[in-house]
């Protein structure tokens, strides 16, 4: 049976998995839309559509590509990897919610418990890193305490 933390990263994993194959699709219905346009228009009409089109594509794309670097930083991480202080794949449990140190994701629940995915470099993460159990900080005048870091 997997354990909490191999759960959160199967479901994140999965939720980027979803996120890729609709950029993929997305692209792929832009690019044959555009190439239908192209075989019936002609003049400014079909310049400015096409251009439309190649924005469209190209703000997918770059959509597509973080999600994809968010991938390969998931698959990097070892569920199994114990720490006696916060590194990157660390899920860290406080005394206001309960955060994966990764990249940034959107929140997600498993077994009833609110998980926060987090970059490193996030304000929360920065003051994150490197603290060890009963260690105490402040982001945006809230203070946490660190419970536990699976």
């Amino acid at each position: 049976m997997p354990n909490f933390k191999q759960k959160i990263l199967s479901q994140y994993q999965t939720l980027l998995q979803d996120k890729i194959d609709i950029y993929q699709d997305l692209i792929d219905s832009l690019t044959e839309d555009a190439q239908n346009d192209a075989k019936s228009s002609a003049g400014d009409k079909h310049e400015t559509t096409l251009s439309k089109l190649h924005i469209e594509q190209e703000k997918i794309a770059n959509k597509l590509k973080e999600a994809l670097e968010q991938q390969v930083i998931l698959s990097k991480l070892d569920s199994e990897q114990v720490s006696d202080n916060v590194v990157l794949g660390s899920l860290v449990k406080t005394n206001h919610l309960t955060v994966l140190v990764a990249t940034a994701l959107p929140k997600i629940t498993v077994d009833n418990q609110t998980i926060f995915a987090i970059s490193p470099q996030s304000p929360l993460g920065v003051q994150m890193m490197h603290k060890t159990i009963n260690s105490e900080f402040m982001v945006n005048n809230v203070a946490y305490k660190i419970l536990e870091i699976l």
